[in-house]
């Protein structure tokens, strides 16, 4: 059983289960999620017997990372392989003040949002539980943040804004969540992790209730027709539904505001009528926007807006008495940037299923 994807609750019944005792799981917990251990022969608090029990139930086991980046700013991007040899990437941001890993919840994406690189990849299949934390522990191990909760911590704050639409993924991503939250190990704080989703209404509610972490809503667009072409999920929840979702959304106040992602496309969603629209949409709902220069990709579609244009529209925003910082553009050297992430595991598919297909049939001049 992979350890990582078990709450508390299962893993004490999976210990009782096996004729231990109740305690035992708690002191399993703590190295697992406190210390990071990996291995059962390093908890001394546990007798031979006890270790060698727990080594034939439980798997400990990171993502292998098949490929590791660092941009000149700072920012890690870790390719990562599943035991299934499916992939998908994790981000590492440094700040001044603080330490964001942007994190995956699928492999691939359904969305297709047309301006992020993610979208054109197929969604391949959800992340499980323990892949989600796994991504978290392997961070921690490389950022030297263990025992976890140590004041100088480097990871200090989480978003659900790598590979997948989280709330398509609910019950693996809450699990994942509440682990990570759990006080008796990482104890990362709820107003800690970010969920990001391009608007899965249905959802946005039950999440408030079970998680009651921040909200950021994937908008980039203030009307219905150009919505659904940047954001395709519009037209299934158009934004008259995914503005009340917000608006409802538990815990809502000027102290917990729901994030506004905007991304800056030239010509297409920046113009000062686009601006009047946006904050006339969000009027009511505390709010903070969250503006981002869109970061190019190979064989994009658009062009990020001029310095210009996006400082007018932040303008616009703050007079309007919304913080609008925008979003300094990170890791963009290494594909790292908001909606530049792509794992390789997809062209490596293409090719394996390339290879094959030129056994059977003459030879072809296609790349990938």
């Amino acid at each position: 059983m992979a350890l990582l994807g078990m709450d508390i609750a299962e893993l004490e019944a999976a210990v009782t289960g096996a004729g231990l005792q109740k305690f035992r799981a708690r002191q399993l917990w703590r190295w697992v999620w406190r210390h990071g251990l990996t291995s059962f022969d390093e908890m001394s608090d546990l007798g031979k017997p006890v270790r060698e029990q727990f080594a034939a139930m439980f798997s400990l086991d990171r993502p292998t990372v098949t490929r590791r980046l660092q941009s000149t700013d700072g920012t890690i991007k870790w390719l990562l392989r599943f035991a299934d040899g499916n992939e998908a990437e994790t981000v590492y941001i440094p700040d001044n003040d603080r330490g964001t890993l942007c994190i995956s919840s699928q492999v691939g994406c359904t969305l297709t949002c047309s301006f992020c690189h993610t979208g054109t990849q197929k969604l391949v299949r959800n992340l499980t539980a323990a892949e989600i934390c796994g991504q978290v522990m392997l961070a921690m191990d490389e950022l030297g943040d263990w025992p976890a909760g140590k004041p100088e911590r480097r990871l200090t704050n989480i978003v659900l804004m790598g590979m997948g639409e989280p709330l398509f993924n609910y019950d693996n991503v809450v699990t994942a969540m509440r682990i990570i939250m759990s006080g008796e190990g990482v104890g990362l704080s709820k107003r800690r992790i970010t969920l990001s989703t391009s608007g899965v209404v249905p959802e946005i509610i039950r999440c408030g209730g079970d998680l009651g972490v921040n909200l950021a809503i994937s908008l980039h667009a203030v009307r219905d027709e150009l919505r659904d072409e940047l954001v395709p999920i519009n037209r299934k929840y158009p934004l008259a539904e995914l503005i009340e979702a917000c608006r409802n959304y538990p815990g809502l106040s000027n102290a917990r505001r729901i994030t506004w992602e905007y991304v800056m496309l030239d010509g297409v969603n920046d113009s000062d009528e686009d601006c009047a629209a946006l904050l006339k949409l969000i009027k009511g709902i505390p709010s903070k926007l969250n503006l981002i220069p869109f970061n190019p990709w190979p064989g994009s579609p658009y062009e990020c807006s001029s310095d210009e244009r996006i400082e007018a529209f932040a303008a616009k925003v703050l007079k309007a008495g919304y913080a609008s910082p925008v979003r300094t553009p990170r890791g963009r050297d290494i594909l790292a940037a908001c909606g530049q992430l792509k794992s390789a595991s997809e062209r490596g598919r293409r090719q394996r299923t390339g290879t094959a297909s030129a056994r059977e049939s003459a030879p072809s001049d296609a790349t990938t």
